[in-house]
């Protein structure tokens, strides 16, 4: 075939895959591959119980489920170095824990040296306790508190972040209490691990924090909200949370982890499973 015609056929197939990518609005978009997760986590509070009676053995089960990131919220009684020996035995990494908000006025630099030892990137603060919040002062004294954490953290290669549950989307002052923790923390100081259950149940938007917030979610509690009028918990992928639509927006949001999650379930190991076939099925 001559050059020109050669040159004329490959313009030809060009112009053929441009018009086939075409919707039917006429506007061209080739459609996008399907994307998965390539690692799900489990935030190991969903399995304490099994935990605290046989820590080694809980485990055991965790990974053979399929797991391969695992979240900390407490470690049992178990040393720093048991901790990291038991995840190297069973192929698991840890790449966050939860401590809680008294060990950052307390032994801040403990905690974080225990998290080097095991592993860990970050170090989540799970929960305000009452008093922290009864205003918006209150709420921008931890914000100030949680810099100089993240600070600290920072030096020692770490981060720090902070995990929200339904209180902070109550409106108190005028304002979001959410929105001011993220207003006055430095993004590069503390991150936002979002639970997506309680944003959920607080009256929150996730992709809503997405656009306004990008790249400051560096992780997720992947729980799911039942349908019934109380909003209880569920197994993921059996509630009304689309995490579809949710996990789509990863890139724009920053999420680099994904914990599954279940606060009281009736059997913890069948629970877990079947959270982790849904999210190893699930498209987005």
């Amino acid at each position: 075939m001559p050059p020109t015609d050669r040159r004329a056929f490959l313009h030809s197939l060009g112009a053929a895959a441009l018009a086939a990518g075409l919707d039917r609005a006429g506007v061209g978009r080739l459609p996008r591959p399907a994307a998965t997760l390539d690692r799900i986590g489990l935030q190991l509070y969903t399995v304490r119980s099994a935990l605290e009676r046989d820590f080694e053995g809980a485990l055991d089960r965790v990974a053979a489920i399929g797991y391969r990131e695992v979240e900390f919220a407490g470690y049992f009684g178990k040393t720093p170095d048991d901790v990291w020996a038991a995840l190297e035995k069973r192929g698991l990494a840890a790449p966050s824990a939860h401590v809680p908000f008294e060990a950052l006025k307390s032994n801040w630099r403990g905690a974080l040296e225990d998290a080097l030892v095991i592993g860990h990137r970050y170090v989540v603060v799970p929960w305000l306790p009452p008093a922290e919040r009864r205003s918006l002062d209150g709420y921008k004294r931890v914000a100030r508190l949680f810099n100089r954490a993240g600070a600290v953290a920072r030096d020692l290669g770490l981060q720090f972040a902070y995990h929200n549950h339904d209180f902070e989307f109550a409106r108190l002052g005028g304002r979001v209490p959410y929105d001011v923790l993220l207003a006055e923390t430095d993004p590069k100081l503390v991150a936002l691990e979002l639970d997506l259950y309680w944003i959920t149940k607080g009256g929150g938007k996730p992709l809503a924090y997405f656009a306004r917030y990008p790249g400051r979610f560096h992780m997720v509690h992947v729980k799911d909200m039942d349908k019934t009028r109380a909003r209880g918990f569920a197994d993921v992928g059996r509630g009304v949370i689309d995490f579809k639509k949710i996990f789509a927006r990863s890139a724009q949001a920053g999420i680099k982890h994904y914990f599954v999650e279940h606060d009281q379930p009736a059997d913890p190991f069948a629970s877990i499973e079947a959270s982790f076939n849904y999210l190893k099925r699930l498209e987005f």
